[in-house]
């Protein structure tokens, strides 16, 4: 995700929180007291990390350490440290405790390949309602092309991205509120979306002490494989050789999305229930001759059914990546006229989407040239080199289980960003080897909500508002596994426009 679409969804994100974050019933707030004060926080002694920042924040409005103006904080403690855990890691973290602390911790995840923490949620309602709010810059500055040109001269970067960031700032932030407030944090929350669902999963996986409830929504966890899918697009849409005309032009995915609801819709909903149960053929929307904007050409067709399909190993056969849901073509536009989203997003301009990431990670060459890639060799090379530290695909949860943790994940089904399928597919592989292939045992600890008509994150003309922080804390605390969770469509996506409409997002179910 680009920097100007990470600060619409972060506002989008943020809009969603100030809506749905409330204290758990029978949990009020109580005040910080007997600990340390908060500028005495310097002074804490954790290993390898240095606390470079730690003061009071009054309440009213507050300008983010980015620049970000928020509008309305309550008074807090704001420290900011430094973990250095090995030579060549710099994790730089902030942790923000409200003086009201109702004795819980949320961690919030990352975007995209960027450093910059997501301040508007850490000072949004979670603070106010008395969450001690936590984030990370992952180990390194800037976004794309910065991170992987660092991570290519310093490949620690890429452990801190990959893995370990968040878990020494967790480590780090339950120790610097213990130290202000002389109490341990009672529950531990993350919630993330994209890399930020990433991370939520790589935590359950690597770290399952770390927090009791994690929230992943649209994870892009199978990251390898997600690059070499973003990759397989751009390849696809165009001829050999040829980086500048692509062979389905943006203009014309409306096209596919239109035709593809207007096929398999449900009643007068603008998008798909569920894409798996509608059979579309491009092939409908052939010109009878020459090209139209209205159509497309026997290539164009090829071209998108290639996409559909998704990234395969040509000598095996194997599924690399899997295609993208029909429904999600389409480029959303949203009340200010700004694209979000939408297939052309992630095919890259004159070059593929994440080319950075081959040529520095993987092949250590800024001339790579990704017409010379090999679906078999190459891929293997890039998942023999990072596969173990950037992907997080371990099936196996018994840890987190066992350690009482809960997870909830969720995707839209028009995310043309991280497949829905490759999410259910990993959902999948957790009850196989986790439960054993028993779904009712891994629904007692883990569960995926798919959003119809949503696209990354939020967006899209399904309803796509719905709280994630609430079902996520009654079932650690009270044990009420989430059944259904509300979902709304508010007009233009602005909650003070009025309601679109609702529905229930359900669990999925293997058989369904």
């Amino acid at each position: 995700m680009d920097g100007a679409a990470m600060t619409r969804l972060r506002a989008f994100l943020t809009a969603i929180a100030v809506l749905s974050v409330t204290l758990v019933p029978g949990t009020p707030a109580t005040a910080a007291s007997g600990g340390r004060a908060c500028e005495n926080l310097t002074a804490v002694r954790l290993p390898h990390t240095t606390i470079t920042t730690a003061e009071s924040v009054p309440a009213g409005a507050y300008t983010a350490p980015d620049g970000r103006a928020l509008p309305s904080v309550p008074a807090f403690c704001r420290v900011h440290g430094v973990a250095r855990p090995v030579p060549g890691s710099t994790i730089g973290f902030e942790v923000w405790i409200p003086r009201r602390w109702n004795q819980r911790l949320l961690m919030y995840g990352n975007g995209g390949y960027s450093s910059a923490i997501d301040f508007p949620s850490m000072g949004g309602a979670a603070l106010a309602a008395g969450y001690a709010t936590v984030g990370t810059d992952t180990g390194h500055t800037g976004d794309d092309p910065d991170v992987f040109v660092q991570g290519a001269a310093n490949p620690e970067i890429i452990v801190d991205w990959g893995h370990r960031a968040v878990h020494e700032t967790i480590v780090n932030a339950k120790l610097l509120v213990e130290a202000h407030t002389a109490t341990r944090p009672r529950y531990s929350y993350f919630v993330g979306c994209s890399t930020g669902g990433h991370q939520a999963l790589m935590e359950a996986q690597r770290y399952p002490d770390d927090f009791d409830g994690i929230v992943a929504g649209a994870p892009g966890n199978n990251r390898v494989a997600l690059n070499a899918g973003f990759l397989w697009q751009f390849l696809a849409n165009h001829q050999p050789g040829d980086d500048t005309a692509p062979i389905v032009p943006a203009a014309k995915l409306p096209l596919l999305t239109r035709a593809a609801v207007e096929q398999c819709r449900s009643g007068t909903d603008d998008f798909l229930t569920d894409p798996r149960r509608c059979g579309f053929d491009p092939a409908v929307l052939r010109c009878r001759s020459g090209d139209a904007p209205t159509c497309l050409t026997a290539r164009q067709i090829e071209a998108v059914r290639t996409m559909y399909a998704g990234a395969r190993d040509p000598r095996t056969g194997k599924q690399v990546y899997p295609g993208w849901p029909v429904g999600s073509e389409a480029p959303v536009v949203d009340a200010a006229g700004t694209v979000r989203s939408g297939w052309s997003g992630y095919w890259g301009g004159t070059e593929p989407a994440r080319a950075n990431f081959w040529r520095y990670w993987v092949f250590g060459d800024p001339g790579w040239n990704w017409w010379d890639f090999d679906y078999h060799r190459d891929l293997r090379r890039a998942q023999d080199k990072l596969g173990r530290v950037i992907d997080a695909t371990d099936p196996d949860l018994r840890p987190f289980r066992r350690s009482g943790g809960k997870l909830l994940m969720y995707a839209g089904w028009a995310d043309p960003v991280v497949s829905a399928y490759d999410t259910i597919d990993y959902y999948r592989r957790v009850v196989a080897v986790t439960s054993g292939g028993r779904a009712r045992d891994t629904a007692t600890f883990a569960r995926l909500f798919l959003a119809p008509g949503m696209t990354h994150c939020g967006g899209g003309p399904g309803p796509n508002t719905f709280d994630k922080l609430t079902p996520i804390v009654g079932w650690v605390e009270r044990g009420t596994a989430p059944a259904e969770i509300p979902a709304t469509k508010y007009v233009n996506d602005d909650p003070a426009a009025g309601v679109v409409t609702t529905r229930p997002l359900v669990p999925f179910h293997m058989t369904g």
